[in-house]
């Protein structure tokens, strides 16, 4: 789905920057702050971006799976490249505490690839590295080549992007301003279909080829809707103006605790966020209420030093 991209089409969204440019920030942040002061909880769930993007059911064995023997950064790398140690060693660099590759070296690369199959890996490392996981601008990240090398082990990465950008916007909620950092090209396509409705056409959904974000990406966007008043249409908002359910979302089980918890823990690539489902059930056509939630707070932490040691 996100990734797999006519390869025609690749050179078009890289040269327009599409990778390094993340939009409407202020848009997610005011109907964050919207829908939580009306006490109305309209989040994304873990099976709407299973839908969105077209992912096989959790495994639950799989769901937070790691490699017991895990690779070094230059060895995975390596393995998704294609490249000789000599090679790869003259990328790396470090940002902060990581080690990262810029985006520069990436898109070389692409071009220059003899092996058609290396350069489509690459290239999918550099939309999950720049668009889904992003932290330093331009650069991938070497947590996200520890995900990107279990996908092909069917460990799904909709829990980490779920995680991702839970933890981005409850801390832009807690300063009251700052830049929501995630995929927020994927969250604005769930956005859409739940603020602004749309013609249904339920029959599609059932067919093997429909994908949502195809059709998301089709429909014709207003471009002439000045900020200002985009703000005033959110901070607005009445119920009757939601779409609880998106149109594309059939109804299925729910993953909505853990063990005896009414949470789940959300363990994104680097630390972790507590997700409760029990909140958004009227996405589902239920009564929505509040649910018991001790402990919920604590589910939040990075992974660093003590910290992780002690979890």
């Amino acid at each position: 789905a996100l990734v797999h991209i006519r390869l025609l089409d690749r050179e078009l969204i890289i040269e327009k920057g599409f990778l390094d440019k993340v939009k409407d920030n202020a848009t997610v942040q005011t109907w964050s702050e919207t829908t939580q002061r009306k006490k109305v909880d309209l989040v994304p769930t873990v099976e709407e971006y299973m839908a969105l993007l077209r992912c096989s059911k959790i495994q639950v064995d799989k769901a937070y799976s790691r490699a017991v023997n895990v690779l070094t950064f230059l060895k995975k790398f390596m393995n998704i490249t294609g490249m000789s140690k000599q090679w790869v060693t003259a990328w790396i660099k470090q940002k902060g505490d990581n080690k990262c590759i810029p985006w520069k070296n990436l898109k070389d690369l692409i071009r220059a690839h003899p092996d058609m199959k290396k350069k489509v890996d690459v290239f999918d490392l550099s939309v999950y590295g720049l668009v889904v996981f992003p932290k330093a601008l331009g650069h991938v990240d070497e947590a996200v080549t520890d995900l990107f090398d279990r996908l092909d082990k069917r460990v799904t990465p909709i829990l980490v992007i779920l995680a991702k950008t839970f933890r981005s916007l409850n801390e832009c909620r807690r300063v009251g301003e700052g830049k929501f950092i995630g995929c927020a090209q994927l969250l604005l396509a769930w956005f859409y279909n739940h603020f602004w409705k749309v013609n249904k056409v339920f029959y599609r959904v059932f067919s093997e080829n429909y994908s949502p974000l195809k059709e998301i990406v089709a429909i014709p966007r207003r471009d002439d809707i000045m900020e200002e008043k985009l703000m005033a249409m959110l901070q607005n908002l009445q119920e009757k103006d939601i779409e609880w359910r998106a149109p594309w979302m059939l109804p299925d089980e729910i993953l909505y605790r853990c063990g005896d918890f009414d949470w789940v823990p959300l363990l994104r690539i680097w630390g972790a966020i507590g997700y409760a489902l029990l909140l958004v059930l009227r996405h589902y056509r239920s009564r929505q209420f509040v649910p018991a939630t001790q402990g919920l707070a604590q589910c939040e932490f990075s992974y660093n030093g003590m910290v992780t040691k002690r979890r």
